[in-house]
């Protein structure tokens, strides 16, 4: 019998996994998860988790992972259509009625996979012969080691026109069969059909099964056309409802701790972030489909599309802002991240390792302050007419909403926005129309206004509270001392320094580094700064500095030393900063999946940080370090 996916996905929406699985293994509740003794191996301690919210059950002690069905699949041996019937009756939903045809559609597609499944494993033989030796180095230059081809199913497609088709007609496969799969080619004008991938770096894709629906292809020569190769559309394959990396995002989201999947742009980069455990998935080289975005909510209420932070990664963003908005519903949301310097997952991974790409990952932004950027930025703001144009693109923006309740939400923050954008009334934020790279996208990034004076570009600086000791007395030894910002540039420019009122005066330094300000001493630094609207904000910095007890600004200390203890406060407070946003996302209504020991261990994480530094504990830990 053939059950299609809307049907699967309204049986487990009918059902709690703590109520079928809690027949079989007693659950007790542990915040927002169940636990219980494995029912799969013996042991004394519980470490078999389930979670209603993302519909799995992880079992830490076998390393099994899955759903109601397949729950029952492996406890009473069922086939997949026995453990659905038995569902299906408990959750009082109608089985389809039984189509002759369908069940000679799904027998084809059955045989389908069989070739598919042959292809891979022809690829991944390929992949260890002499004819993958340059994918094989391919490989060692992208920091994947061999241990992980397997993993991935990954592969390579020799420069030949019919060695896929002979090996697996070989195998009892017809030409007219593997046309069908999307494995080879039959040519418009006839003649007999060739392979449709060569001389290619193969990823297989699969379906939310784990079968082999279709394949991507990395051309291995520059000169080739297409640099990337999707299958065809086929009966096993539909590209605008499928996501790369699925089934294994699936299982790493179920045995996180993590919120949500990450939506990155390539193959690389889903691999790249499963090996850093993080759940991601990506399109299929296209901007994200309706389909996909449905499917991305059924797994997690706020998935993350996370960008390369160049002007694409912008485009990019912005598409996905056009095409998700009319479809935004309470609790069904996106966040965005973009990364720095134009560096994608993959690079992070390879140059900074799995702790930096989870920490860039945590760093995102809300739907509604992108859709804001979107728009603020697609005209500059120096007419009265071109603000009201402004104005007018807000409200359409939040009409496209379908939600009512949500639309007028929205229709109100964006409003707020454009109140504080407009000159005269405390602008926080400075829409950017030079084409340069994306910095203001990149958190607490607040330039002046065009035409704006300095004293106003102060003003976006001295916020309404006292500054935080320890971030000040940052900022002040990176002022007597710039060249301590050159191993952290990138995190201070993302991140400041721990304090958001100081945002704008890191991102001034970082600019001064980057731009040739090495030349620049102490003095000469701190009166570009003063005329450039920092002054006031210079004498706050100096004044909460010395309230801090920061040993790293004793004159008599020698600079290494000096350095290493900034370093170390420095890290202690961005890793505070990325705590507590991390908290606050767990805390809003859109991230009620988030485990609450999880939110119990960032908050003692943070805390502990928060007392060795008023402690100064921190610096008897870095001595003894």
């Amino acid at each position: 019998m053939k059950f299609d996916e809307r049907f699967i996905e309204e049986l487990k929406s009918r059902l709690r996994p703590s109520d079928v699985i809690g027949r079989t293994v007693k659950l007790k509740r542990q915040g927002r998860e169940f636990v219980g003794l494995s029912p799969f191996t013996r042991e004394k301690s519980p470490s078999f988790f389930v979670n209603d919210e993302k519909g799995f059950f992880h079992d830490f002690s076998s390393g099994k992972h899955g759903d109601i069905i397949s729950f029952l699949q492996e406890t009473e041996r069922l086939s997949f259509v026995e453990a659905v019937q038995r569902l299906a009756g408990e959750a009082g939903l109608a089985l389809p009625a039984e189509d002759p045809q369908a069940a000679a559609r799904e027998q084809r597609r059955s045989t389908l996979f069989d070739w598919t499944e042959l292809a891979m494993k022809w690829f991944s033989a390929n992949l260890r012969r002499s004819v993958g030796a340059s994918t094989r180095e391919y490989l060692k230059r992208r920091g994947l080691p061999e241990d992980q081809w397997d993993r991935f199913g990954l592969g390579y497609a020799p420069n030949d026109r019919e060695g896929l088709k002979a090996a697996l007609v070989q195998k009892g496969a017809t030409p007219g069969d593997l046309v069908e799969a999307g494995l080879l080619i039959a040519p418009e004008g006839g003649g007999a059909p060739y392979d449709r991938f060569r001389d290619r770096l193969m990823f297989p894709i699969l379906d939310d099964r784990g079968r082999v629906a279709s394949f991507g292809g990395r051309a291995m020569n520059p000169d080739d056309r297409a640099k990337y190769l999707n299958g065809p559309e086929s009966p096993l394959f539909h590209k605008g409802a499928t996501l790369y990396g699925m089934p294994e995002a699936r299982k790493l989201l179920g045995a996180s701790k993590q919120a949500g999947l990450v939506v990155v742009e390539g193959y690389m980069d889903v691999i790249a972030c499963q090996r850093a455990g993080i759940p991601a998935v990506a399109p299929m080289g296209t901007a994200l489909t309706e389909e996909q975005m449905a499917r991305l909510w059924r797994v997690t209420p706020e998935p993350i599309l996370c960008f390369d932070g160049d002007a694409a990664g912008q485009r990019a963003a912005g598409r996905a802002v056009e095409r998700a908005l009319p479809l935004l519903k309470p609790g069904r949301s996106f966040r965005f991240c973009l990364l720095t310097d134009g560096r994608d997952p993959d690079d992070m991974l390879r140059e900074a390792g799995a702790p930096a790409l989870r920490e860039a990952l945590s760093r995102t932004r809300p739907f509604v302050e992108v859709l804001f950027q979107k728009e603020a930025e697609a005209e500059p703001l120096d007419t009265p007419e071109r603000r009201a144009g402004l104005k007018a693109r807000l409200r359409q923006a939040s009409e496209a909403i379908t939600d009512r309740d949500l639309a007028e939400q929205y229709r109100r923050d964006l409003f707020e926005r454009f109140d504080a954008v407009m000159p005269g009334r405390g602008a926080k934020y400075t829409p950017r129309n030079d084409g340069s790279s994306p910095g203001n996208w990149r958190r607490g990034v607040v330039p002046p206004l065009a035409g704006q004076t300095p004293e106003g570009a102060e003003a976006l600086h001295a916020f309404n509270r006292s500054i935080e000791p320890m971030a000040a007395a940052l900022a002040l030894a990176a002022l007597d001392d710039v060249e301590r910002l050159d191993v952290h540039l990138e995190t201070v420019a993302g991140a400041g320094f721990g304090d958001p009122a100081l945002d704008g005066l890191a991102q001034a330094l970082v600019q001064q580094r980057l731009g040739g300000g090495a030349s620049l001493d102490s003095v000469a630094l701190r009166r570009h700064l003063a005329q450039s609207g920092y002054e006031a904000l210079l004498h706050e910095v100096e004044k909460a500095a010395a309230k801090s007890g920061a040993p790293f600004l004793a004159e008599d200390l020698p600079l290494g030393e000096a350095r290493t203890l900034w370093s170390q406060a420095f890290d202690a407070l961005t890793r505070i900063s990325a705590l507590e946003r991390a908290l606050a996302m767990a805390k809003s209504e859109a991230h009620r999946a988030f485990d609450s020991s999880a939110f119990t261990q960032l908050k003692a994480e943070r805390d502990a940080l928060r007392r060795a530094i008023k402690s100064g504990s921190l610096w008897e830990d870095a001595a003894g370090a």
